[in-house]
C-alpha cells in the first residue's frame, strides 16, 4: 500500500516538474494582436493657433509575434513584434460644413491612414503556481515607427497634404497567462498598455479653392496610448 501511494505521489510531481520553465528556454508565439487606441481626441493647431478640429485614431488587428527567453523559472525577457498596424485617423469638427478652414464637411470622416510598427522589449516575471497555468506581469520599453502616412482623397481635395508623424519612445506594462498544453505547446493571452505619443504635422492650403479658406502648417500631438490584446499559440524550444 505504501509503495502504491509513493508511486502516485511521484507521478503527480513529475508532470509539474517537466512543465516548469528552465533557464535557456526559448518560447516563440504567434497569433492575433489588436491595438485599441485610448480614444483620445487631439486638438489640431494651424500655425500654432487653435482650431475647432480634433482627431482620433481607430482600432486595428494584425498578426502578432513575440519571442521569450527565460533566465530561470521566474524571470524572462520578451520581444513583441507584429505585421504593420494600419489605423484610420478620424476628423472631428463640431462646426461641420460651416467651418471656413476647409469648406467641406468632414466631421466623423476618415481623414488619413497611418501605418506603424511598435516593437516592445519587456522584462517578465512569472509567478510560481506549480501547475500548467503560468500567469505573469511585465514592464518594458516601446519604440513606435510611423510610415505610409497619407490623407484620403476628400481631405486632399480640401487642401490637406504632407502628413508626417514622429517616432515615439514610451513605456509598456502588461499582464498575461500561458496555459501549457504539453512540454512544448502552450496558449497565451495577454493585455498590455503602451505609452505612444507622436507629433503630427501637415500642410493646409485651400485659400484658392475655398472662399475664406486658409493656408498654413498644421500640427497635433496625438496620444495613441493603445491597449494591446493578444491571443497566441506558443512553442517552447
Amino acid at each position: 500500500m505504501k509503495k502504491t501511494l509513493l508511486t502516485f505521489a511521484l507521478l503527480s510531481i513529475l508532470p509539474t516538474a517537466a512543465l516548469a520553465n528552465q533557464a535557456g528556454d526559448i518560447l516563440v508565439r504567434g497569433g492575433l494582436t489588436m491595438a485599441a487606441p485610448g480614444g483620445n481626441q487631439a486638438d489640431v493647431l494651424l500655425d500654432g493657433s487653435a482650431t475647432p478640429l480634433s482627431i482620433s485614431v481607430g482600432d486595428n488587428t494584425q498578426l502578432g509575434l513575440n519571442f521569450v527567453y527565460f533566465f530561470d523559472s521566474n524571470w524572462a525577457i520578451e520581444l513583441l513584434a507584429a505585421t504593420p498596424f494600419t489605423h484610420d485617423v478620424v476628423l472631428h469638427d463640431p462646426e461641420g460644413a460651416t467651418n471656413s478652414i476647409y469648406g467641406i464637411d468632414l466631421n466623423g470622416a476618415t481623414l488619413a491612414e497611418v501605418s506603424h510598427l511598435p516593437p516592445t522589449l519587456s522584462a517578465l516575471y512569472y509567478f510560481d503556481t506549480g501547475s500548467t497555468f503560468k500567469p505573469y506581469v511585465g514592464v518594458g520599453l516601446n519604440y513606435t515607427i510611423f510610415f505610409d502616412e497619407e490623407f484620403t482623397p476628400t481631405p486632399q481635395a480640401a487642401g490637406f497634404s504632407n502628413l508626417e508623424l514622429d517616432g515615439s519612445f514610451g513605456y509598456s506594462v502588461q499582464v498575461g497567462l500561458d496555459y501549457e498544453l504539453d512540454k512544448n505547446w502552450s496558449v497565451n493571452v495577454s493585455a498590455r498598455y503602451i505609452d505612444i505619443s507622436s507629433e503630427a504635422t501637415f500642410d493646409l492650403d485651400n485659400a484658392l479653392e475655398v472662399p475664406g479658406g486658409l493656408a498654413g502648417k498644421g500640427s497635433a500631438t496625438v496620444d495613441v496610448d493603445p491597449m494591446v490584446y493578444s491571443i497566441m499559440l506558443g512553442y517552447k524550444f
